[in-house]
């Protein structure tokens, strides 16, 4: 009997002679580039600019992480060679595991990025039989064996199969200390410690302290809060089991303010952020994850935008290749530096016949501009040495009127002219009142960060430091000078004071008494003091303007505040609203246009059920609500509205509403309710 079944059968489909070109990453930075002349230029400026960050970045990591992986190092091998002891059984007291407790803090994003590390160089150094696990993957007791067997074992085959191939068969071993030298440690992580199973952890370490005695096993819990996680997850019974010793990582604000130091405050990145850009990023650090990974993101999503947005980006690299970009400029390119609001300032303070130059005449342009971009990379020589030195002076200030961490003070410098700020006056004042020791080691810190400058105007200012350090150590050889007899310190006001008098008179006396005393003669250190102070003042205000005082700082500052919020801070209840009241905006169908802000009724099944929910009450009844979607769809389809069938509800419908009612309760919007039959809540208020 014929039988026309496809169940079995071999199916051929040949491939289509037109394969699907991918588009490579330049492809898709010129795509929609404003600018696309010197796209390509830009997009190699961007990508190396990012390749040289990203290699620092990393090693600055390793550098922060290499005192804490040590100690995890040492900690390990200290406890693989107790394990190789003839008196294994008394050191490990009563069947204890050997257990790490590392406290890395609340950036879980970063976390990653330690364990593997760590994992790397146990491998090479210490043990090849190292596995990871996180609690997602281990739910229940018989996923968490899986996952440590399946690390293990192939690393114990892999080790033993190359230990046997390179044995040759008349070669024995030299003697049993050798053959105890490989037997390494199994080292166990678990990544995030709190989010595991209590449950599921108890009972693991219940059975593998059964087998101690013959596996070296060792256990490294990754703990983001708190050392007394481990007390509230394991009661004593299993607790007592582990041989626990404490590792404290480096905070993630100290690692931020290293990588802020290294990576923002240095003249070796022509990039710049504006302070509204660097604030949004540092406040989705502090608010949201302390993640020194996301905003190290952040900071290349800034990178890659600038280059994206801004055509005379290709001004923004080192500074030969940026002097020779600018020769190379076109007529399009040097018209929109003319429109710049800094350049435009620059031309208005110029005379009439040099406005007329820089206006017109192109080659005199670049001339100029080539000056303008040695000046941007001076006013960076100046700015980042002289910030350094103001924060040494006024970190350690009471109450830090100009902040604590050196950002802040950053902040505040991009914003404004911080001389003019009251802060900035209050540090000065309580400075005035330093003693002399340590206002002279602070005055020697500042020294030594301008010896890393090699500016002229920062060697100067270096040598007028140096000299004024001198004088002060000259002030301990001085001879005091003997203080004014008693009689002389005595002024008339204060005889006067002693005498009865009226409001008027006394007021008067006190203001003698002020005049008084701002004309006594100050000491010699107090004059030096002073000097000492004019002079930070002098260089702050002559090298901490902000950036948009620089002509052409549009070229390295990326500005748009807007984009990197937009990207890196979303609001998805904002967005899901937009998109269910405007479905258009995402989805970009002429038919589902809208002028007076109501939906389409051929948008979809959701958006009409939300439209619909917006105009009930508390309570939503739903009969009278899938009626209305029931009318909304049949005009959609195209129904007869005079049809008796215009409006029905049939199966099809019935079930597209109860489909889009399902997923506007998961979405959040509605919940069901006991308080009426037929009947759910309405949850949120107000529209996009």
């Amino acid at each position: 009997m014929s039988t026309s079944s496809v169940s079995k059968g071999c199916f051929v489909f040949k491939p289509s002679a037109k394969k699907k070109k991918t588009l490579s990453l330049e492809d898709h930075f010129i795509h929609g580039c404003e600018g696309a002349d010197e796209s390509k230029t830009r997009f190699n400026l961007c990508q190396d600019l990012w390749d040289q960050i990203k290699t620092d970045t990393e090693l600055l990591q390793d550098e922060l992480n290499t005192k804490i992986l040590d100690s995890l190092l040492d900690f390990t091998r200290k406890c693989s060679s107790t394990r190789q002891q003839s008196d294994w059984a008394s050191h490990m007291r009563a069947s204890e595991i050997p257990t790490a407790a590392l406290v890395l803090g609340v950036n879980v994003p970063d976390h990653d990025m330690t364990f593997q590390s760590l994992s790397e160089l146990l491998r090479q150094s210490v043990t090849p039989h190292v596995a990871s696990v996180q609690a997602k993957e281990c739910g229940a007791l018989k996923h968490l064996i899986k996952r440590v067997l399946e690390s293990t074992l192939c690393d114990w085959y892999t080790m033993n199969t190359k230990k046997s191939y390179s044995l040759t068969p008349g070669k024995k071993r030299s003697s049993p200390v050798k053959d105890d030298l490989q037997q390494p440690p199994i080292v166990i992580i678990f990544k995030d410690l709190e989010a595991f199973n209590a449950r599921v952890l108890q009972d693991f370490i219940l059975i593998c302290s059964r087998y101690i005695e013959r596996l070296p096993l060792m256990f490294i819990f990754g703990i983001a809060t708190s050392p007394s996680t481990i007390q509230h997850m394991l009661p004593h019974s299993v607790s007592s089991l582990l041989c626990i010793e404490l590792f404290q990582s480096l905070s993630c604000t100290q690692h931020l303010a290293t990588v802020i130091d290294k990576l923002i405050l240095t003249t070796h990145f022509p990039f710049k952020l504006n302070g509204k850009v660097m604030q949004v990023l540092i406040s989705i650090f502090l608010y949201h994850d302390f993640s020194v990974r996301n905003f190290i993101k952040g900071v290349q999503l800034a990178l890659l935008e600038h280059f994206h947005s801004q055509p005379l980006s290709v001004l923004c690299c080192r500074k030969k290749e940026a002097l020779l970009n600018v020769m190379q400029l076109g007529h399009q390119d040097l018209e929109r530096i003319r429109q710049l609001p800094s350049f435009k300032r620059y031309v208005e303070k110029q005379e009439p016949q040099e406005q007329e130059h820089l206006l017109t005449d192109d080659t005199h342009l670049k001339e100029v501009c080539r000056r303008l971009i040695k000046d941007l990379r001076k006013y960076h020589k100046h700015y980042y040495p002289t910030l350094r030195c103001l924060h040494t002076l006024t970190s350690s200030l009471p109450r830090y009127p100009l902040g604590k961490q050196i950002r802040e003070l950053h902040l505040i410098c991009l914003e404004k002219n911080v001389w003019e700020n009251e802060e900035y006056q209050s540090a000065m004042k309580l400075l005035k009142m330093m003693a002399k020791d340590e206002l002279i080691s602070l005055l020697k810190k500042c020294a030594e960060i301008l010896q890393h400058s090699k500016s002229k105007n920062m060697k100067s200012a270096l040598l007028l430091l140096e000299a004024m350090l001198a004088k002060f150590k000259q002030l301990d050889t001085v001879v005091a000078e003997p203080p004014p007899p008693a009689e002389e310190s005595i002024t008339s006001p204060v005889k006067n004071l002693q005498k009865k008098m009226d409001l008027f008179q006394l007021q008067k006396a006190l203001l003698e008494m002020n005049e008084s005393r701002r004309s006594k003669k100050l000491s010699p250190f107090e004059v030096l003091r002073n000097e000492a102070l004019q002079f930070i003042d002098s260089l702050v205000q002559s090298h901490l303007s902000p950036p948009e005082s620089q002509t052409l700082y549009e070229v390295c500052y990326y500005s748009s505040s807007a984009t990197v919020r937009r990207h890196l801070n979303a609001a998805p209840r904002t967005s899901i609203q937009a998109a269910l009241n405007s479905p258009f905006y995402y989805l970009q169908n002429d038919r589902l246009k809208s002028e007076d802000g109501s939906v389409s009724n051929a948008a979809p099944d959701i958006c009409i059920v939300y439209k619909l929910h917006l105009e009930c009450g508390r309570l939503i009844n739903l009969f009278d609500w899938l009626e209305a979607f029931a009318t909304v769809v049949s005009a959609a389809e195209g129904n007869d509205p005079d049809s008796d069938s215009f409006g029905k509800v049939d199966d099809v419908k019935h079930a597209r509403f109860i489909r889009a009612v399902s997923e506007l309760e998961f979405l959040g919007f509605i919940k069901s309710t006991k308080q009426k039959t037929d009947h759910v809540a309405r949850i949120t208020w107000g529209g996009c």
